[in-house]
């Protein structure tokens, strides 16, 4: 079994219902899966803040949301995260690729690389980082622990991650 369908996998066995996503090649592998997954659905998003709005709406329907995204958006995403999944306690795993470190082929994709982590840092959201195909078998247990703890979690997979198991 490939990373993207343990991946997968992890979020069918914690219960992920919907999914929303915001085109990305480094996350192209798992969008695929998802759109031709029967167990969730998969609504794709325009924005990354949106996506978010999306996720809030599944919960409080009663399912178990993820949010997948580029790093990029996480500034366009401050006031949703803050005052609407941190203040009403939702559970919201966001799987982000984390693009701009070194070997990253478009320019403007630095800038935000900088100020990612830090961002997560000030909103305190607790934040995971793949770099090496084996860092995937932690995913599994961060699914679980955000919705135990009711908190949004950030798993960034830098490109690294992603063309390891390409």
């Amino acid at each position: 079994m490939s990373i993207t369908q343990n991946m997968l996998h992890a979020m069918v066995k914690n219960k992920i219902e919907f999914v929303t996503t915001v085109p990305c090649k480094q996350l192209s592998g798992i969008i695929e899966l998802l759109e031709k997954d029967e167990r969730i659905l998969h609504v794709p998003s325009n924005k990354e803040d949106e996506g978010m709005g999306l996720c809030a709406g599944a919960y409080m329907g009663g399912k178990r949301p993820c949010i997948i995204m580029q790093n990029t958006a996480i500034g366009v995403t401050i006031n949703t995260l803050v005052t609407l999944i941190q203040y009403y306690r939702m559970p919201l795993p966001i799987l982000i690729s984390y693009r701009g470190e070194v070997g990253e082929k478009v320019q403007c994709q630095v800038e935000m690389a900088v100020h990612t982590k830090a961002l997560l840092e000030q909103l305190k959201i607790p934040t995971y980082h793949f770099h090496e195909p084996n860092d995937a078998n932690e995913f599994d247990g961060i699914l679980n622990h955000t919705f135990m703890a009711k908190k949004p979690v950030a798993i960034l997979t830098d490109a690294n991650f992603w063309s390891s198991i390409s």
